[in-house]
Protein backbone atom coordinates (compact mmCIF):
# COMPACT_ATOMS: atom_id res chain seq x y z
CA UNK A 1 0.00 0.00 0.00
CA UNK A 2 1.24 3.50 -0.83
CA UNK A 3 0.08 6.93 0.32
CA UNK A 4 -0.10 10.33 -1.34
CA UNK A 5 -0.79 13.59 0.48
CA UNK A 6 -2.44 16.12 -1.84
CA UNK A 7 -3.14 19.71 -0.83
CA UNK A 8 -4.88 22.55 -2.63
CA UNK A 9 -4.27 26.21 -1.84
CA UNK A 10 -5.40 29.53 -3.33
CA UNK A 11 -2.48 31.93 -2.76
CA UNK A 12 -4.31 35.19 -3.65
CA UNK A 13 -1.42 36.16 -5.87
CA UNK A 14 1.01 36.14 -2.91
CA UNK A 15 -0.37 39.58 -2.04
CA UNK A 16 -0.32 38.71 1.65
CA UNK A 17 2.60 37.30 3.67
CA UNK A 18 4.66 34.93 1.52
CA UNK A 19 6.62 33.72 4.54
CA UNK A 20 3.34 32.78 6.23
CA UNK A 21 2.24 30.92 3.08
CA UNK A 22 5.50 28.96 3.10
CA UNK A 23 4.95 28.13 6.77
CA UNK A 24 1.50 26.78 5.91
CA UNK A 25 2.91 24.53 3.20
CA UNK A 26 5.73 23.30 5.43
CA UNK A 27 3.18 22.37 8.09
CA UNK A 28 1.11 20.43 5.54
CA UNK A 29 4.10 18.60 4.01
CA UNK A 30 2.19 17.65 0.85
CA UNK A 31 3.50 15.33 -1.82
CA UNK A 32 1.51 17.32 -4.39
CA UNK A 33 0.44 20.94 -3.95
CA UNK A 34 -2.30 22.17 -6.29
CA UNK A 35 -2.19 25.97 -6.50
CA UNK A 36 -4.53 28.71 -7.63
CA UNK A 37 -3.99 32.46 -8.05
CA UNK A 38 -0.26 32.10 -8.38
CA UNK A 39 1.09 35.56 -9.37
CA UNK A 40 1.70 36.30 -13.05
CA UNK A 41 3.19 39.81 -12.96
CA UNK A 42 6.62 40.37 -14.61
CA UNK A 43 9.30 38.81 -12.48
CA UNK A 44 6.86 36.89 -10.31
CA UNK A 45 8.59 33.62 -11.18
CA UNK A 46 11.26 34.61 -8.65
CA UNK A 47 8.63 34.95 -5.91
CA UNK A 48 7.12 31.56 -6.79
CA UNK A 49 10.52 29.89 -6.90
CA UNK A 50 11.28 31.41 -3.49
CA UNK A 51 8.00 30.06 -2.13
CA UNK A 52 8.84 26.59 -3.43
CA UNK A 53 12.32 26.75 -1.88
CA UNK A 54 11.06 28.04 1.48
CA UNK A 55 8.30 25.41 1.49
CA UNK A 56 10.60 22.53 0.65
CA UNK A 57 8.81 21.92 -2.65
CA UNK A 58 9.77 21.69 -6.33
CA UNK A 59 8.25 23.91 -9.04
CA UNK A 60 8.97 23.36 -12.72
CA UNK A 61 8.54 27.01 -13.72
CA UNK A 62 6.41 25.94 -16.69
CA UNK A 63 2.98 26.58 -15.19
CA UNK A 64 0.86 29.58 -14.11
CA UNK A 65 1.55 31.30 -17.45
CA UNK A 66 -2.08 31.25 -18.63
CA UNK A 67 -4.23 31.99 -15.61
CA UNK A 68 -2.44 31.33 -12.33
CA UNK A 69 -3.07 27.64 -11.71
CA UNK A 70 0.08 25.70 -10.91
CA UNK A 71 1.49 22.66 -9.18
CA UNK A 72 4.40 21.87 -6.89
CA UNK A 73 5.66 18.49 -5.71
CA UNK A 74 7.91 17.04 -3.04
CA UNK A 75 11.10 15.08 -3.56
CA UNK A 76 9.21 11.97 -2.46
CA UNK A 77 7.29 11.71 -5.72
CA UNK A 78 8.29 11.62 -9.36
CA UNK A 79 6.33 14.00 -11.55
CA UNK A 80 5.85 14.39 -15.29
CA UNK A 81 6.11 17.87 -16.75
CA UNK A 82 3.16 19.89 -15.48
CA UNK A 83 1.34 21.75 -18.25
CA UNK A 84 -1.31 24.46 -18.37
CA UNK A 85 -4.31 23.72 -20.57
CA UNK A 86 -6.37 26.71 -21.64
CA UNK A 87 -10.13 26.88 -21.02
CA UNK A 88 -12.62 28.86 -23.08
CA UNK A 89 -13.79 32.26 -21.82
CA UNK A 90 -15.60 35.18 -23.38
CA UNK A 91 -14.06 38.14 -25.15
CA UNK A 92 -12.07 40.40 -22.77
CA UNK A 93 -12.69 38.05 -19.84
CA UNK A 94 -9.91 36.91 -17.56
CA UNK A 95 -8.07 33.90 -18.99
CA UNK A 96 -8.70 30.50 -17.42
CA UNK A 97 -6.78 27.24 -17.49
CA UNK A 98 -6.04 24.16 -15.44
CA UNK A 99 -2.70 22.56 -14.65
CA UNK A 100 -2.25 18.86 -15.41
CA UNK A 101 0.48 16.40 -14.44
CA UNK A 102 1.02 12.76 -13.50
CA UNK A 103 2.80 11.70 -10.32
CA UNK A 104 4.04 8.48 -8.81
CA UNK A 105 4.98 7.61 -5.24
CA UNK A 106 7.44 4.79 -4.45
CA UNK A 107 5.75 1.40 -4.87
CA UNK A 108 2.55 3.17 -5.93
CA UNK A 109 0.57 3.72 -9.11
CA UNK A 110 0.80 6.62 -11.52
CA UNK A 111 -1.82 9.23 -10.55
CA UNK A 112 -3.22 12.00 -12.75
CA UNK A 113 -3.51 15.31 -10.85
CA UNK A 114 -5.16 18.55 -11.93
CA UNK A 115 -5.36 21.99 -10.33
CA UNK A 116 -8.45 24.01 -11.23
CA UNK A 117 -9.77 27.49 -10.47
CA UNK A 118 -13.34 27.73 -11.70
CA UNK A 119 -14.85 31.08 -12.78
CA UNK A 120 -17.34 33.27 -10.96
CA UNK A 121 -20.07 32.68 -13.56
CA UNK A 122 -22.11 29.54 -12.88
CA UNK A 123 -22.47 28.51 -16.53
CA UNK A 124 -18.72 28.83 -17.08
CA UNK A 125 -17.93 26.81 -13.96
CA UNK A 126 -20.11 24.01 -15.25
CA UNK A 127 -18.59 24.16 -18.75
CA UNK A 128 -15.04 24.19 -17.41
CA UNK A 129 -15.62 21.27 -15.04
CA UNK A 130 -16.99 19.24 -17.94
CA UNK A 131 -14.10 20.25 -20.21
CA UNK A 132 -11.44 19.29 -17.67
CA UNK A 133 -12.94 15.85 -17.12
CA UNK A 134 -13.53 15.26 -20.83
CA UNK A 135 -10.00 16.25 -21.82
CA UNK A 136 -8.48 14.04 -19.13
CA UNK A 137 -10.70 11.12 -20.16
CA UNK A 138 -9.58 11.45 -23.79
CA UNK A 139 -5.93 12.34 -23.16
CA UNK A 140 -3.82 9.95 -25.28
CA UNK A 141 -1.19 9.50 -22.56
CA UNK A 142 -3.55 8.90 -19.62
CA UNK A 143 -5.06 5.41 -19.21
CA UNK A 144 -8.79 5.39 -18.56
CA UNK A 145 -8.39 3.39 -15.33
CA UNK A 146 -5.60 5.55 -13.85
CA UNK A 147 -6.31 7.09 -10.43
CA UNK A 148 -7.36 10.73 -10.69
CA UNK A 149 -7.18 13.72 -8.34
CA UNK A 150 -8.78 17.08 -9.19
CA UNK A 151 -8.66 19.93 -6.70
CA UNK A 152 -8.86 23.65 -6.39
CA UNK A 153 -10.95 26.74 -5.82
CA UNK A 154 -14.38 25.92 -7.24
CA UNK A 155 -16.01 29.28 -6.43
CA UNK A 156 -19.13 27.37 -5.40
CA UNK A 157 -20.24 25.03 -2.65
CA UNK A 158 -21.41 21.41 -2.61
CA UNK A 159 -24.82 22.44 -3.96
CA UNK A 160 -23.30 23.80 -7.19
CA UNK A 161 -23.66 22.27 -10.64
CA UNK A 162 -19.91 22.09 -11.34
CA UNK A 163 -19.37 20.42 -7.96
CA UNK A 164 -21.96 17.81 -8.95
CA UNK A 165 -20.18 17.16 -12.26
CA UNK A 166 -16.85 16.56 -10.50
CA UNK A 167 -18.61 14.48 -7.86
CA UNK A 168 -20.14 12.35 -10.58
CA UNK A 169 -16.78 10.89 -11.55
CA UNK A 170 -14.77 11.25 -8.34
CA UNK A 171 -15.34 11.37 -4.58
CA UNK A 172 -14.98 14.62 -2.63
CA UNK A 173 -12.32 13.68 -0.08
CA UNK A 174 -11.54 16.83 1.94
CA UNK A 175 -14.58 17.08 4.21
CA UNK A 176 -17.06 19.89 4.76
CA UNK A 177 -15.11 22.52 6.72
CA UNK A 178 -15.53 26.05 5.31
CA UNK A 179 -12.47 27.45 3.55
CA UNK A 180 -13.28 31.09 2.75
CA UNK A 181 -12.61 33.75 3.85
CA UNK A 182 -9.68 32.69 6.00
CA UNK A 183 -10.35 35.22 8.78
CA UNK A 184 -13.95 34.08 9.23
CA UNK A 185 -14.54 31.00 7.06
CA UNK A 186 -18.18 30.31 6.27
CA UNK A 187 -18.08 29.14 2.62
CA UNK A 188 -16.87 25.69 1.55
CA UNK A 189 -15.53 26.47 -1.92
CA UNK A 190 -12.13 24.70 -1.97
CA UNK A 191 -12.09 20.93 -2.35
CA UNK A 192 -10.27 17.89 -3.68
CA UNK A 193 -11.94 15.03 -5.58
CA UNK A 194 -10.33 11.62 -6.12
CA UNK A 195 -11.01 8.23 -7.66
CA UNK A 196 -9.05 5.00 -7.83
CA UNK A 197 -7.91 5.16 -4.19
CA UNK A 198 -8.61 2.59 -1.50
CA UNK A 199 -8.95 5.04 1.41
CA UNK A 200 -8.95 8.78 2.08
CA UNK A 201 -8.28 10.70 5.29
CA UNK A 202 -9.16 14.42 5.14
CA UNK A 203 -6.67 16.82 6.69
CA UNK A 204 -7.12 17.71 10.34
CA UNK A 205 -7.27 21.50 10.84
CA UNK A 206 -5.47 21.11 14.18
CA UNK A 207 -2.30 20.64 12.13
CA UNK A 208 -2.39 24.38 11.41
CA UNK A 209 -3.26 25.67 14.89
CA UNK A 210 0.18 27.24 15.41
CA UNK A 211 0.57 28.46 11.82
CA UNK A 212 -0.37 32.02 10.68
CA UNK A 213 -2.92 30.91 8.08
CA UNK A 214 -4.85 34.20 8.17
CA UNK A 215 -1.67 36.09 7.26
CA UNK A 216 -0.93 33.89 4.28
CA UNK A 217 -4.04 34.14 2.07
CA UNK A 218 -7.77 34.81 2.08
CA UNK A 219 -8.36 31.06 1.56
CA UNK A 220 -7.63 28.15 3.86
CA UNK A 221 -5.87 25.14 2.33
CA UNK A 222 -7.46 21.72 2.05
CA UNK A 223 -5.56 18.45 2.04
CA UNK A 224 -6.06 14.69 2.12
CA UNK A 225 -4.02 11.52 2.60
CA UNK A 226 -4.92 9.05 -0.14
CA UNK A 227 -4.12 5.35 0.04
CA UNK A 228 -3.60 3.22 -3.08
Amino acid sequence: MSSLRVASYNLRGLKDDAAAAAAVVRALRPDVLLLQEVPRYPGSSYAIAALARDSGMLWSGRTRAVSGTSLMSSLRVSTTDARDRRLAVGLRENPRSYTLARVRVPAGPMVTVASVHLPLKEEQRLAHARTVLTEIAHHPDIPRDEPLVVGGDLNEGPDGAAWAVLGGVAQEVTGQDPTFPAHHPHRHIDAIFARGHTDANPGDRRLLEEVPVTDASDHLPVWVDLQF
